[in-house]
């Protein structure tokens, strides 16, 4: 028996790396499995039925339960169809890991519109246009159901050369956070995957090839274990949450403050040198966050 015997899921750009692992995993534990993969390049040209056909023809080899969708998450027709497509085909969707993304990375100074506009569309409103439809059939059906939106560590901790990507991914965490209350009231979480991991978008980035050494030990299906769970009827009772996974590590990422300055409101506004040297007492040589 499965964790997630007769339960169905989506799972967008699953033609590849974490997407691919994701969709392996549930269908392991019992899921029917929506794969979705436009095909195309890294950088989102182009197109192909390949990738996603074959990971459903693995899932199948596998004794599990797959079709693969070629629509585009880019585009609200797409996610509609991708959503009906699981309704036709198993009759209802518990289960969505919103996960498609591209690449289009260049420095600010060198990023024209079209390669801010097109990566925003890709992960963020394709995040919305898919949660869209998977969350209204969730509510209505009554029964629950589980997203999962992928965000990024360029997102929450930032990135040289990814303004696009990391604004995108960065409002994807934003969007969950104002998302999770309303749908826990449908039974429904949200939570937010921010991943590292060796895959085709991350292939040539520093710190994730294989010559580094670190790369090999951020293979996409160390993603996918904690995000299934999430998936499950145990994990009822989380939502909201941000979670950091890169190999077997798994962290929790919270909002938090750290105190610079303070004084009654009833006193004067801060001086402008006084207030300048208590932010550079605190902040000045504190070292920015990172994620490793």
């Amino acid at each position: 028996m499965g964790k997630l015997d007769g339960k169905v899921a989506l799972v967008t750009g699953a033609g590849g790396g974490i997407g691919r692992a994701h969709a392996m995993l549930l269908a392991k534990e019992g899921a029917s499995v929506v794969v979705n993969d436009l095909g195309g390049s890294r950088d989102g040209k182009g197109g192909s039925d390949a990738m996603a056909s074959q990971v459903a023809e693995e899932i199948k080899a596998a004794g599990g339960k797959a079709v693969p969708n070629f629509d585009s998450v880019a585009e609200d027709a797409g996610a509609r169809n991708m959503v009906q497509q699981a309704i036709d085909e198993f009759g209802k969707l518990d289960i969505l890991i919103a996960n498609a993304g591209i690449l289009r990375d260049k420095t600010f100074k060198n990023m024209d519109e079209e390669m801010w506009d097109i990566v925003v569309k890709v992960h963020l409103k394709g995040t919305y246009f898919t949660t869209r439809h998977a969350y209204d059939h969730m509510a209505a059906r009554g029964e629950g159901g589980r997203i999962i939106m992928t965000s990024s560590t360029s997102g929450l901790f930032g990135n040289f050369g990814q303004t696009n990507y990391g604004a995108a991914k960065a409002g994807i965490a934003g969007f969950m956070r104002c998302l999770w209350p309303e749908a826990e009231r449908k039974g429904v979480t949200v939570n937010v995957l921010a991943p590292a991991a060796l895959t085709r978008l991350t292939e040539d980035l520093q710190g994730f090839s294989d010559e580094d050494g670190f790369g090999k030990k951020l293979a996409p299906e160390m993603i996918s274990p904690a995000i299934v769970w999430l998936c499950t009827d145990a994990a009822a009772n989380i939502t909201g949450r941000q979670f950091l996974v890169f190999g077997n590590t798994v962290k929790l990422i919270e909002p938090a403050t750290v105190d610079i300055a303070e004084k009654s409101n009833d006193e004067a506004p801060w001086d402008l040198d006084e207030i300048g040297a208590k932010i550079q007492e605190v902040v000045g040589k504190r070292k920015q966050p990172t994620w490793n």
